[in-house]
């Protein structure tokens, strides 16, 4: 079975090559939105400055201006009668533009003005119909920028879950990527300020769309386990650098994920399987469990570099409280004796207080 899904997931196809604009809905890009009655009062607002200034206009060059029901000189109402009359197009011909002058003025200002009058009425068609363009020229300008993102892979209880642990250890919503084929799930993750790419993380041409290329990490974040050794199959073959972390329910497919190149698996099932079965007894060692994990709170577990004036020495004589040492990419418990002398280019894996 997963030779035929391999095999599908590597054919193309032909979202990376098809047209920015062609990939609006599959692709959002997200955007500060500002309240409907905001942005109501402001073209309100706009359209009525135009009015104001349509009318000055009229009223500075009246002795060029003819009402054929009066003889008298405009005044500043009927300047703005005539300047509302004409931006709205009505043109009761009453008033008119006589001399070359006030002819000209009404060519060069009046009409554009008009015009702009006409856009600001019609600005919320206008703004759907222009949405797929602006779209389009961000999904552009994404696609050239994007770089060292983490991608995510479902934004069910898991991938959401992740993703706050993210942000919470001073992540950015917009260094990251949702890939889902539901679409209240892309609407939830675009409402917190996520791209989102809409598809199958199974085709290799989606993944390619989320930028799986050029990201720095990969959460496998599905429902399934035959679709989590697919996927990161897929994108291990679009990247070698990337950090692949991929979630599973079941423990005997752990092997399957490795071997498929994910970097690191964790087991559901089995892990809060284990919490749920110390909470029993020690609800303390749970608790203490979840303040670890939770990076706004209490304490956290983090990771850094080995500082010059400790090399050499004992990682149990240091002031964090250490509990592994990573050396060559591989992770080694405090108390083994490979990591009695810290080396140069060692990494800490420590319990630090959270901000």
């Amino acid at each position: 079975m997963f030779t035929d899904l391999s095999g599908r997931a590597r054919s193309l196809g032909g979202l990376t090559k098809r047209p920015d604009f062609a990939l609006v809905g599959v692709l959002h890009i997200p955007e500060a939105r500002s309240s409907p009655w905001i942005s109501l009062i402001r073209r309100v607002l706009f359209a009525i400055s135009l009015l104001f200034i349509a009318g000055v206009i009229v009223y500075i060059g009246r002795d060029g201006y003819a009402d054929n029901n009066s003889d008298s000189e405009l005044s500043f109402l009927d300047s703005m009668y005539y300047a509302t009359v004409s931006l709205s197009t009505t043109g009761y011909g009453d008033i008119a533009p006589v001399t070359p002058g006030t002819r000209l003025v009404t060519a060069l200002v009046i009409t554009p003005l008009r015009v702009l009058f006409l856009i600001v009425l019609v600005g919320t068609t206008l703004a759907v119909l222009t949405e797929r363009s602006r779209q389009a020229f961000k999904i552009q300008r994404w696609r050239r920028s994007v770089r060292n993102h983490t991608v995510v892979i479902g934004y069910g209880t898991k991938g959401r879950t992740a993703i706050d642990a993210i942000l919470g250890d001073g992540g950015q919503p917009a260094d990251i990527v949702v890939v889902d084929t539901d679409e209240h799930a892309l609407s939830a993750a675009a409402a917190a300020g996520l791209v989102t790419v809409h598809g199958s993380a199974t085709q290799s041409d989606v993944l390619r769309l989320a930028g799986v290329q050029n990201a720095s990490a990969v959460v496998v974040a599905t429902n399934r386990d035959d679709t989590a050794v697919l996927v990161t199959l897929s994108a291990r073959e679009l990247t070698k650098r990337a950090k692949i972390v991929a979630s599973i329910r079941e423990a005997e497919n752990i092997h399957l994920l490795r071997q498929s190149g994910a970097d690191s698996v964790v087991v559901s099932s089995e892990t809060t399987g284990r919490l749920l079965g110390i909470a029993t007894t020690t609800p303390t060692v749970v608790e203490m469990m979840e303040d670890l994990l939770t990076p706004e709170h209490g304490f956290a577990v983090a990771e850094r570099e080995v500082e010059p004036g400790e090399v050499g020495g004992s990682p149990r004589h240091l002031s964090d409280i250490v509990l592994g040492v990573v050396r060559a990419g591989e992770l080694i418990r405090v108390g083994e004796p490979e990591v009695d002398a810290l080396e140069a280019g060692d990494k800490l894996l420590y319990i630090r207080r959270a901000r």
